[in-house]
């Protein structure tokens, strides 16, 4: 018994198909991306429409330290309900009393970022006690301040854990909530870097790298799953002048060309970036030429822009006043 292949034109015929398939999908890629970028430059030069969270409830964590006290009160301003996450408990406490002044109600709570099992239980008693968290704004972050070799491996890990496994276990516990109402907005207040790095904070930029990864790919997900209720916003800002970096210093030529931040400037930035729902800050949007060359370039020259600019040794003078601090007895815990 002979068996008879399929016509040749057949398999023509498919082809043309697909190739008239991918060449459509690329115009229309072609369209998303001209739009995509058109509609970037116009949000350049014009004030982007803001959207209204009056009611929304909004948890933040870090809320007792500076930029997170700014992000309670700003959210305040806008109406928003107020759930404060810090480890620290009267200053927490202190941050909600400053938001209770603007007329929102708040929330305070006790929690250990560091501990997978705190987060939850926190959770619970959220949803429990309060409702379904609408906006998550994750803030907290810490830095260990010690060269790798000479850092304790707790205090590593504490970074790592704080700043990116906390994001995994913060967005499970409230995703599914977001996702059943298909509204909702998380942000995350990376880093600057956590898109480029500078010598002697291992610990910073790996969980500030691992932060912006999984904040990406949880806006593919997002996307991918068609969720476009669900919203998010990733903060890359410079140092910001806090306390936490204290000692930082690129050349002292070029310092005034980029200074250390304001809080209150980059908390209104940030502010600013969310309500427009814009997927992305860089603060000040200078820090978007470092974020692309450091792609473009070759390594050894972006090794030279950095020695250039005293990137390299940044770091120091900062290392240094935590191990006099340590050794005084005194280590701030930003």
């Amino acid at each position: 018994m002979t068996i008879q292949s399929a016509p040749h034109h057949t398999t023509n015929f498919s082809l043309a198909a697909s190739t008239m398939i991918i060449i459509v999908d690329l115009l229309l890629m072609l369209i998303d991306l001209t739009y995509a970028i058109l509609a970037a430059v116009v949000q350049t030069f014009l004030r982007p429409r803001l959207k209204s969270i009056d009611g929304e409830l909004c948890l933040i964590t870090g809320a007792g330290g500076a930029l997170g006290r700014l992000f309670a009160l700003e959210f305040a301003k806008e109406g928003a309900r107020l759930v404060l996450w810090d480890c620290n408990a009267a200053a927490n406490e202190r941050t909600a009393q400053l938001a209770r002044e603007l007329g929102v109600k708040v929330h305070a709570y006790t929690v250990d970022l560091t501990r997978r099992e705190s987060i939850y239980e926190a959770a619970g008693r959220v949803r429990t006690e309060v409702g379904d968290v609408s906006m998550l704004v994750n803030n907290a972050g810490v830095v260990a301040g010690r060269r790798l070799l000479e850092c304790p491996d707790e205090l590593l890990e504490r970074t790592l854990l704080v700043n990116c496994h906390a994001l995994f276990w913060m967005t499970k516990a409230f995703l599914p909530q977001m996702k059943a109402n298909n509204h909702g907005h998380i942000v995350t207040v990376a880093s600057a870097l956590g898109l480029f790095s500078t010598a002697c904070v291992e610990d910073y930029c790996a969980s500030k790298f691992g932060a912006v990864g999984f904040h990406e790919s949880l806006t593919h997900e997002l996307l991918a799953e068609e969720l476009d209720g669900i919203k998010t916003t990733l903060v890359c800002p410079y140092i910001v002048d806090t306390g936490m970096f204290a000692g930082c210093e690129i050349r002292k030529e070029l310092r005034s060309l980029i200074p250390p931040l304001e809080p209150l400037y980059t908390v209104q930035q940030s502010m600013t970036a969310i309500l427009a729902e814009q997927q992305m800050i860089c603060i000040p949007r200078l820090m978007y030429i470092p974020f692309l060359t450091r792609a473009l370039l070759p390594w050894d020259a972006n090794v030279a822009t950095y020695r250039f600019m005293g990137g390299d040794k940044c770091m120091l003078p900062f290392i240094k006043n935590v191990e006099q601090r340590t050794c005084n007895g005194h280590v701030k815990s930003s």
